[in-house]
């Protein structure tokens, strides 16, 4: 008995001494643990962030060759780790940062579609734009004969025009669905037009002058634009358009006039519009096709078109000033195309150049009761060279320069546009 008592006293005497080193071994093993769970959850952190940049390069880059954004999916598990990437070192440290940096990698191919056709996944986009143009055309006039083949006898006149014009332009498009969009343009126009013409009074040296003025709305024209192929691949992006004008602009005929110089016969020597018009009097329709291909960093872009004017009568189609005679008016089919690239710099930022031309045939009038007759000089063929700067305001609103410069003499000396559209 006295040995089993001894017994006992030894092992609780033992026993705190084997709590201590359990306790040791327990806590070492929590740290282990726990330094295997940080080094996991770090793992986890570092492997979650490259999967959000491997995400958001991969929709960026889809963006870019399929034009149109793709939705945004988180491509990490939902459950949020203890120790996020830190935002400040370029990485997406969510879905919703990796979707705004999709969206600001294509805002540069945005603008550029928005100004050569449409852009199909914008709701409501309002358009204010103000464009200057500059038109100078000499002319001169030789009312006379040659002598002995080398000598000209008789009146040598100069005539100069020369019309600034200043057009506000409002927009409206209306994203109906992915392939469909619809546009109406309200343009108000001020022109001042200078008319100069030399041999005044019979003298060669003698220039009479005289300026005239005209403000108002121009003609309206309506729009559809509908998505034929969306780009993928080799395969651009293919839009057609399809518009029509209205004459609700004041028309160029049946104008007062304003006579400067008779003759002693009482012939009108020079004669101008006492007022300028702001629209062209006549119905039109078109249709049109335009392309656009992104070649990162590089985007090509063109377009083709048709233009149908449809005869309207009016009460008076004479320039002369002393005369009425009425009769109807039919301009001559018109014909456009360009062809472009512009070069995204930034998210923000793009570059552009074209050539655009307009080839119109001649117009034709017939006074009542006559025969069509062909307006001898109305043809035209506008060549213009397109320089182009777009910039991204704010994620809703872009700046668009364009200067125009003229490379035939149907065409303005040159132009310059600036354009505001706010996208809703």
């Amino acid at each position: 008995m006295k040995q089993l008592a001894m017994a006992a006293l030894v092992g609780l005497a033992l026993c705190p001494s084997k709590v201590a080193a359990q306790a040791v071994d327990d806590e070492a093993g929590v740290k282990a643990l726990m330094a295997q769970l940080e080094a996991l959850k770090a793992s986890y952190a570092q492997e979650v962030r490259r999967l959000r940049e491997l995400d958001m390069q991969v929709q960026a880059m889809q963006a870019r060759l399929g034009g149109k954004a793709a939705t945004a999916t988180p491509a990490a598990p939902a459950t949020t780790p203890t120790a996020p990437p830190d935002a400040g070192e370029g990485y997406a440290s969510s879905a919703s940062e990796a979707h705004a940096a999709k969206e600001a990698a294509r805002r540069s191919v945005d603008d550029v579609k928005q100004q050569q056709s449409a852009l199909f996944n914008r709701r409501l986009t309002l358009e204010n734009s103000l464009t200057y143009a500059r038109y100078d055309r000499k002319q001169l006039t030789l009312n006379g004969f040659l002598a002995l083949d080398a000598i000209f006898l008789g009146n040598i006149a100069i005539e100069n025009v020369e019309s600034d014009s200043l057009t506000y332009d409002f927009a409206a498009r209306w994203g109906v669905n992915p392939r469909l969009t619809l546009n109406l343009d309200v343009p108000y126009i001020a022109r001042k037009t200078i008319y100069q013409k030399g041999g005044a009074g019979g003298s060669a040296a003698a220039i009479a002058q005289e300026e005239t003025h005209g403000a108002g709305i121009g003609d309206i024209t309506a729009s559809a634009n509908y998505r034929l192929f969306q780009e993928k691949g080799r395969r651009p992006e293919t839009v057609m358009t399809v518009g029509i004008t209205a004459p609700t602009g004041r028309e160029p005929y049946g104008l007062d006039w304003k006579v400067i110089e008779r003759d002693d016969d009482d012939f009108i020597r020079f004669a101008v519009p006492a007022e300028q018009p702001t629209g062209n009097g006549l119905w039109q329709a078109s249709i049109g096709l335009s392309a656009v291909k992104t070649a990162d960093p590089a985007i090509l872009f063109g377009n083709i078109g048709y233009v149908r004017s449809f005869k309207r009568g009016f009460g008076d189609i004479d320039s002369n000033p002393d005369t009425v005679n009425p009769g109807q008016v039919q301009l001559g089919d018109a014909y456009y195309f360009g062809a472009g690239v512009a070069f995204a710099f930034n998210e923000r930022t793009s570059l552009s150049i074209s050539f655009s031309d307009r080839l119109s045939a001649r117009a034709s009038t017939r006074y009542r009761g006559g025969q069509w007759v062909k307006v001898i000089g109305s043809d035209a063929n506008a060549g213009t060279l397109n320089l182009g700067v777009t910039y991204a305001l704010t994620p809703r609103t872009t700046l668009v320069s364009m200067l125009g410069i003229g490379l035939t003499p149907d065409a303005p000396d040159f132009s310059l546009a600036f354009k505001v559209p706010y996208m809703l």
